[in-house]
């Protein structure tokens, strides 16, 4: 069928905060659809997701900003790096940015920081954060769920690694929001530009004595093992690099988490059956957390580039191109998951969703993001009880092309 029937635009935000419709329209009529808006080419099916994802060679993961914005916005981005370079260490391309071979080497230094020894240690520390947020407004009856605690747990987390205390974690927040600024579409003009510069090389003087720090004096924690002698036949990691690495780590474990207990609460309230299955059935956590990934992924989508001339979905996609595969629409894909409008945490091949993507580039955070949920409903199922929207209360989502934010979250309940 004909892209021209697709009514909508993902930069609409309407449709942005609830894309459905639009992604059955897209895998129906045009599963590779080129954006008219941007000239992005869109893939939205199961199987176009993965081929993209399993192909590094054709579609790399190496872009720089000039391609995927226009000039003035790209302007915007090259000052940012200039001042972030004046202040601090500018970017540079490594994990998420790179492709194999030189990927790998990332990825192997990196795994070492998240193994599951690793992330095994950390989970009383998330018991008890998630305990203490819980204790925070417990005694209202209400809470803004995402301020309160979707929020600041993983946020927490995190900042506890890099040796913030719990006074700090506005400090923490503040800098993980600059480091997004650029990719969030944040800077209008050379005074944001400053701005968010500024606290980005904030964060990295003070995460660059950490690292330092850990070098001297390793404590067995994630910082120490990413600056850990590299194995044999590794180079180690220069601190411009792992200035790169730490903001992805903060980035990609701090608000894509965060998103994902935010949708995750959302999703429960508006299916009270669901709700009820996993107050009694706490076996169902892990799958819980697969299925809420899969029917509202943090990522919507990521981006592509092809390093030739190819065919996708019947599409011819010039070299060069910029591909945006959609996650969100792949994992509603009814030839992988019938009746996939369906939010069922019994599902039983939930775990084959793309919200972490696959391949090389599949996240390395995806072990402690699911321990996070799952402690997060496992605590607050146990305390809370008649959960619901507040009255009165609009629920409405953060603008943006990839992420899928909630603004704010209301909610009263009564306690166990």
């Amino acid at each position: 069928m004909s892209a021209d029937a697709i009514e909508g635009s993902l930069l609409d935000p309407q449709t942005a905060a609830c894309p459905w419709a639009y992604y059955a329209q897209m895998r129906a009529k045009a599963p590779v659809y080129r954006m008219p808006e941007t000239g992005f080419y869109l893939v939205s099916t199961y199987d176009d997701l993965k081929e993209v994802l399993s192909d590094p060679g054709t579609y790399s993961n190496d872009i720089m900003i000039e391609q995927l914005a226009g000039e003035a916005v790209a302007h915007l981005g090259r000052q940012y790096d200039e001042k972030l370079a004046s202040l601090g260490w500018g970017h540079v391309q490594t994990l998420q940015r790179t492709d194999p071979p030189v990927h790998s080497r990332y990825r192997r230094l990196i795994n070492r920081a998240l193994t599951p020894p690793m992330v095994k240690s950390m989970i009383p520390g998330v018991e008890r954060i998630t305990d203490e947020l819980i204790d925070s407004f417990i005694s209202r009856g209400s809470c803004d769920f995402v301020a309160e605690f979707a929020f600041p747990l993983p946020g927490k987390v995190i900042a506890e690694q890099i040796g913030l205390d719990e006074t700090q974690i506005n400090t923490f927040k503040t800098w993980a929001d600059a480091m997004l600024a650029p990719a969030q579409g944040l800077l209008t003009d050379e005074a944001s530009v400053a701005h968010y510069a500024g606290l980005e090389a904030e964060a990295q003087h003070y995460l660059a004595g950490v690292l330092e720090e850990r070098r001297a004096n390793p404590t067995g924690d994630m910082l120490s093992a990413l600056v850990a002698a590299p194995e044999e036949g590794d180079e180690p990691l220069s601190m411009h690099e792992l200035q790169n690495l730490m903001n992805q780590l903060i980035t990609g474990g701090y608000t894509t988490t965060a998103d994902a207990i935010g949708n995750a609460m959302l999703l429960l309230v508006e299916h009270p059956d669901q709700m009820e299955l996993l107050r009694r059935d706490r076996s169902l956590l892990h799958n819980f957390a697969d299925e809420v990934m899969r029917y509202a992924s943090s990522v919507q989508g990521l981006f592509r580039r092809t390093t030739r001339s190819v065919v996708l979905g019947g599409v011819e996609i010039p070299e060069d191109s910029i591909l945006h595969i959609r996650y969100g629409s792949a994992n509603l894909d009814e030839s992988v998951f019938p009746q996939a409008d369906t939010f069922d945490i019994r599902r039983n091949n939930a775990s084959k969703h793309l919200g972490f993507s696959r391949g090389p580039h599949f996240c390395v955070g995806q072990p402690l993001a699911i321990q996070e949920m799952m402690i997060a409903f496992d605590r607050l199922l146990d305390r809370l009880d008649d959960i619901a929207i507040a009255p009165g209360a609009t629920i409405e989502r953060a603008p943006g092309f990839f992420l899928y934010s909630l603004v704010s979250l209301p909610l009263t309940f009564t306690t166990s």
